[in-house]
C-alpha cells in the first residue's frame, strides 16, 4: 500500500502556503464569507477543489450553507490562560518590547491601525484579470476570483504578519478563513516594496488548482493558525465538516511561549517557595551561562550546554514538523506535540541545508552552536525578536572579530564587490547562513551555520554560498579557490552530505548501508543526522541494521527512537514486534504513536499481554491526531490504512472515500483503496476506481501500474499491458515498474493474445 505520513503543517512568523491538497469547498451566501458580496448565483458553479493542479472543478452540493456570526470571532477564555495584558505591570520593558514584535502583530482584526497595503482603488493584473483593493464603510475589500473562476468582492477580516509582507484573511465557508493570493509588499520602495503582488506571480493560478487560494494549502484553520494565535485549538468536525476553531488571544502573545499565566498570577499573590513560580516552563538556560574567549578566537560556555527546552519551545512553530496533539503541551517534550521533519528531500539538500521552506530549527539542530549550548536568545532578543546587535555584531559577541572579521579569513578586500551595487565584504551570514528567498520577498537564512563546501557543489550539484553570490562562477572555480586558500580541502562540523545523496540514489546499496550504520551511531555527529541516518535504513533491512536500529530504539532522544520505529516497517513484521512492542508505552507521544502506527495489526500473539494492552491505547492517540486533521486527505488516507491493518475494512473504506472527496486528486488513497477491494474480492470495483483516478490525473505512473496489476489479477492481461509500459516510461527511476512491465511482456509473448498486443504496443 502507499504509505502517507501524519499530516505536515507549515507554521512561521510570516507564513507559508503553497503546497498541500484540496478541501471540499462549499460556497456560503454572507458577503463576508466566501459567497462574494456581489454574487448571488455564486453557488450554481462553485468548485470543489482536489484535482490535479490544472485540473477541472466540480460542483458542491453544499454550496448554500451560509458562515454565522459566530465563526468571525473565534476568542474564547481558556482555562489558565489570562492575557498579555495581565503580564504589563509586573513585566513592563519585556512587554514593551514584544508590542513592537511581529509576534504581537502576526494576526490582527484589519483596521486602519493594522492594514499595511494600498486598499485606495488598487488595481493588479494577474491570470487575466484585473483584481481590485478598495475601501468602504470602514471595512477593506478585495475583488478577486472565487471558487467559480469569476471575479467577486471578499471583505478581509484579518491581517497576517507585517514585515516584510503583510497577507489578507477572509471568512470562508463551515468556519474557515482563507488567505488571499495578494500579498503587501512591506518592503520600502528602495528595496522593490510598496507593492501589491501574487504569491504565484510566475504562475497563472486559477480556481481548481492547488495554490488557488480557495484550495486547503491557503487554510487558516490547518496550515496557520497555531502559530499565528495563542492557545489554539482547530476543531474540526468531520461529520459536519466544520471548523470552531478557537485561540485565547489573537495574536502569539506572552502564553504563547510561556504557557498559561494563571497559575504565575496567583503564585505573585500568595509568593509560595514554588521554584516554578506558576509557570508550565522557565527559560533560565542563559542565567550564570557565561561565555570565555578563547585563544582560538571563539567562546566557550562556563556552564553546562542548555537543555534545549528554550530552542524547543521556539520549535514548536519554528520547524517543519507534524501536529500530533492541540494544544501545544508547554514544558512537556516537543515530540509530544509535533514529529519534526528529518533532514531528507524536498526540504533538505544532501548537506543538511534548507531548500523548502524549514523554519529554522532543524537546521539550527545540525550546528556546532546548537551543540555547545547556544540558545535562540544568545542571538535573538526574545520578547522583541530582534537581534542583539546589527551586522556582524552578534557573531562578534562569541567569535573575536581581529580573527574573524579581517580579510585573512573571509578572504574578501573590505571594499569588495561581491553583489554589483554592493561594494562591501561579505558579512558573516553571507558565507555561513546561505539565504532563501520564500513567497516572493522573504529572505530567510538557515542556521546551521556551516563552513561553506563548493566542492560538495561540484560532486553533488547542490548549492553553495560562494556561488549565490558569484553567480556568474561556477561551483569549480570557488572549490578551487577556497582549496588554494586553505592548503586542503575545505571541512566543517557537517559530515553527512554524500552519504545522504547517496542514500538517495542507491538506498538499498550495501555500501551505502554501512555509511548509513556508521552515521547512525557516530555521538559525534547531531542528533537530527543521525535520526535520518536511522530511518534511511528502511531501504536496507539486513542484520546489521537491525542491530543499528535496536540501539536506537534504546536512545535517550526520542526523536532516534521515533526514526528507528519508522525504519522497521522494512522488516519482517515479526521481527518488528519484537524489538518495537516497549516502544508503545514510551514516555513521549510522538514515539508511542509511530509505535502504534509500525505494530498496527501485528498478530496479538507476537506481543507480551503489557503490550498487547499498550498497543490498544497507542492505537487510539494515533487516531485521535488524525481526527484532529480529518479535514485533510493525508489523514483519512492513514485512518483507512490504520483501519485496513486491524480488520475494520468498512471503516476504512468509508475513510478513504472521504479522502477522494476532500481531494479527488490524491494518489496514495486510489491505490491504497483499489488494494483494499483486491483484499476484499472486489477487484472490479478497484479497475473502476483506478480508471476514474487516471482520467483525472493521466500522468501518474503510479496508478497506471496499479492499474496493470489489477488487470492482471482479473485475467486480462492483454489490456494490462498497455498501463505497465505507460508507467515503466513515466517512471523510469522506478526499478519495480520496469521488472514488472518486462514480466508481463515475456508472459504476453508466449500467449494467443501476442501478436495483437505487439501489434498495438509496439516492441520495448
Amino acid at each position: 500500500m502507499a504509505d502517507s505520513r501524519l499530516v505536515r503543517s507549515w507554521p512561521l512568523a510570516v507564513v507559508t502556503l503553497a503546497l498541500i491538497g484540496l478541501v471540499v469547498w462549499r460556497a456560503p451566501r454572507s458577503a463576508s464569507s466566501l459567497t462574494p458580496a456581489d454574487a448571488s448565483t455564486a453557488s450554481a458553479s462553485v468548485v470543489k477543489p482536489g484535482a490535479a493542479r490544472g485540473g477541472p472543478a466540480e460542483a458542491s452540493p453544499a454550496a448554500a450553507t451560509p458562515v454565522s456570526p459566530a465563526e468571525r470571532s473565534p476568542e474564547r477564555a481558556a482555562a489558565g490562560f489570562v492575557g498579555s495584558d495581565r503580564c504589563a505591570p509586573c513585566h513592563a520593558e519585556e512587554h514593551a518590547a514584544w508590542q513592537g514584535s511581529q509576534h504581537a502583530r502576526a494576526m490582527q482584526h484589519a483596521t486602519a491601525a493594522t492594514v499595511l497595503g494600498n486598499f485606495d482603488g488598487a488595481r493588479l493584473r494577474y491570470a487575466g484579470q484585473v483584481h481590485r483593493f478598495d475601501r468602504q464603510g470602514g471595512k477593506y475589500w478585495v475583488t478577486t476570483d472565487g471558487p467559480d473562476g469569476q471575479l467577486h468582492r471578499y471583505e478581509v477580516l484579518y491581517t497576517f504578519g507585517v514585515e516584510p509582507l503583510q497577507q489578507y484573511l477572509v471568512a470562508g465557508p463551515g468556519g474557515r478563513l482563507q488567505a488571499l493570493p495578494f500579498a503587501w509588499d512591506a518592503r520600502p520602495q528602495a528595496r522593490g516594496g510598496q507593492r501589491w503582488y501574487h504569491l504565484h506571480e510566475r504562475d497563472d493560478v486559477r480556481s481548481g488548482d492547488v495554490l488557488h487560494w480557495t484550495a486547503a494549502s491557503q487554510n487558516w484553520n490547518h496550515m496557520c493558525a497555531e502559530c499565528h494565535s495563542t492557545h489554539v485549538t482547530k476543531g474540526y468536525d468531520a461529520a459536519a465538516d466544520h471548523f470552531t476553531t478557537t485561540w485565547s488571544e489573537l495574536s502569539v502573545g506572552c502564553e504563547g511561549c510561556h504557557g498559561g499565566g494563571a497559575r504565575h498570577l496567583d503564585w505573585t499573590k500568595a509568593r509560595t517557595p514554588d521554584p516554578s513560580k506558576g509557570l508550565d516552563v522557565r527559560f533560565d538556560e542563559r542565567k550564570d551561562a557565561t561565555w570565555t574567549r578563547l585563544p582560538s578566537g571563539t567562546a566557550q560556555r562556563a556552564k553546562s550546554a542548555s537543555s534545549g527546552t528554550e530552542s524547543a519551545t521556539c520549535a514548536f512553530c519554528h520547524s517543519r514538523r507534524e501536529t500530533l496533539s492541540q494544544p501545544f503541551r508547554h514544558g512537556a517534550p516537543l515530540l509530544d506535540s509535533v514529529a519534526l521533519e528529518l533532514l531528507t528531500a524536498p526540504f533538505y539538500t544532501p548537506d543538511g541545508v534548507m531548500s523548502d521552506e524549514v523554519f529554522t530549527y532543524g537546521s539550527f539542530q545540525q550546528s556546532k552552536m546548537a551543540n555547545a549550548g547556544v540558545t535562540c536568545s544568545d542571538c535573538h532578543e526574545p520578547h522583541s525578536g530582534r537581534l542583539r546587535a546589527e551586522g556582524n555584531g552578534v557573531c562578534a559577541s562569541c567569535h573575536e572579530p581581529a580573527r574573524f572579521d579581517v580579510p585573512a579569513h573571509h578572504r574578501h578586500a573590505a571594499n569588495a564587490v561581491v553583489t554589483p551595487g554592493a561594494p562591501v565584504a561579505p558579512r558573516c551570514v553571507d558565507c555561513h547562513m546561505p539565504a532563501r528567498t520564500y513567497m516572493g520577498v522573504d529572505v530567510r537564512h538557515d542556521h546551521g551555520f556551516r563552513v561553506p563546501r563548493p566542492d560538495l557543489s561540484v560532486r553533488l550539484g547542490i548549492p553553495n554560498p560562494c556561488t549565490d553570490c558569484h553567480a556568474q562562477k561556477p561551483a569549480s572555480w570557488a572549490a578551487d579557490a577556497v582549496r588554494a586558500w586553505l592548503g586542503r580541502p575545505a571541512q566543517g562540523y557537517q559530515t553527512y552530505a554524500e552519504v545522504f545523496a547517496l542514500a538517495s540514489t542507491a538506498p538499498g546499496d550495501p555500501a551505502v548501508a554501512a555509511e548509513l550504520q556508521r552515521l547512525a551511531t557516530d555521538r559525534a555527529i547531531p542528533a537530527i543526522a543521525r535520526a535520518t541516518a536511522v530511518a534511511s535504513l528502511r531501504a536496507a533491512p539486513t542484520a546489521a541494521s537491525l542491530a543499528v536500529l535496536r540501539a536506537a530504539l534504546a536512545d535517550p532522544d526520542p526523536l532516534l527512537r521515533r526514526a528507528a520505529l519508522s525504519a522497521l516497517e522494512g522488516y519482517d513484521p515479526r521481527h518488528a514486534a519484537a524489538v518495537a512492542a516497549p516502544l508503545l508505552a514510551d514516555p513521549v507521544r510522538g514515539v508511542r504513536v509511530e509505535a502504534a502506527r509500525v505494530l498496527a495489526g501485528v498478530d496479538l500473539g507476537a506481543l507480551p499481554e503489557r503490550a498487547a494492552r499498550a498497543l490498544d491505547g497507542a492505537l487510539s492517540e494515533y487516531i485521535a491526531t488524525q481526527t484532529l486533521h480529518a479535514d485533510r486527505a493525508e489523514a483519512q488516507n492513514n485512518l483507512g490504512l490504520i483501519f485496513t491493518r486491524t480488520g475494520k475494512p468498512r471503516d476504512a473504506e468509508h475513510a478513504y472515500l472521504a479522502a477522494l472527496r476532500i481531494e479527488p486528486g490524491y494518489v496514495p488513497t486510489y491505490v491504497n483503496l483499489a488494494d483494499l477491494y483486491r483484499e476484499l474480492g472486489r477487484d472490479a470495483d478497484g479497475v473502476a476506481l483506478l480508471r476514474r483516478g487516471i482520467t483525472r490525473l493521466p500522468e501518474q505512473a503510479e496508478l497506471l501500474h496499479s492499474l496493470g496489476l489489477a488487470l492482471v489479477r482479473q485475467g486480462h492481461q492483454d489490456q494490462a499491458l498497455e498501463p505497465l509500459k505507460r508507467a515503466a516510461a513515466l517512471a523510469p527511476e522506478q526499478a519495480r515498474f520496469q521488472t514488472v512491465y518486462q514480466a508481463a511482456l515475456t508472459a504476453l509473448r508466449s500467449s494467443p493474445q501476442a501478436a495483437h498486443a505487439q501489434s498495438r504496443l509496439g516492441r520495448p
